[in-house]
């Protein structure tokens, strides 16, 4: 029953995010896909993968301790602060510190996690701005 519960949660919020998706102002001069198509893929895999765990629950679902779910909202509450920080510190510097902490998170070690943070967001910030044209965040240092 709790796969459903929050199976029909996600859902729900995926709904909200395709809602607010139509709100967003476009002005004439956008990126080739314009501001809606990210929220709206996010929103639509999370709606997809609300109707499989609703109609296809976990008989016997394994809900993690208390450690594992402070690590949840630490992590959540570093996709906020990533998202406040974007555009006064740029897309690569603030991608750094996110993605290294993530991938400590999953098991990095501290020397890994930077310098995977690096690689990732020089990595990303070179094939969106470069190779796909897109318009990233721009910190005080122009990336």
């Amino acid at each position: 029953m709790s796969d459903r519960i929050f199976g029909g949660i996600v859902l729900t919020v995926s709904l909200l995010m395709m809602w607010a998706t139509t709100l967003i102002e476009e002005s004439f001069i956008q990126d080739p896909l314009g501001p809606k198509a990210f929220p709206l893929v996010i929103a639509g895999v999370m709606a997809v993968s609300a109707v499989v765990m609703f109609f296809k629950p976990d008989s016997e679902p394994e809900w993690p301790g208390l450690h594992k779910l402070l690590e949840l909202v630490a992590t959540v509450g570093v996709f906020i602060a990533y998202a406040q920080i974007l555009p006064i510190a740029g897309f690569v510097v603030a991608t750094i510190f996110a993605t290294a902490f993530l991938v400590w998170r999953l098991g990095g070690a501290p020397r890994q996690s930077i310098v995977g943070g690096i690689t990732i967001a020089v990595g990303i910030y070179l094939v969106f701005h470069f190779m796909l044209g897109l318009n990233l965040a721009k910190g005080p240092w122009g990336f």
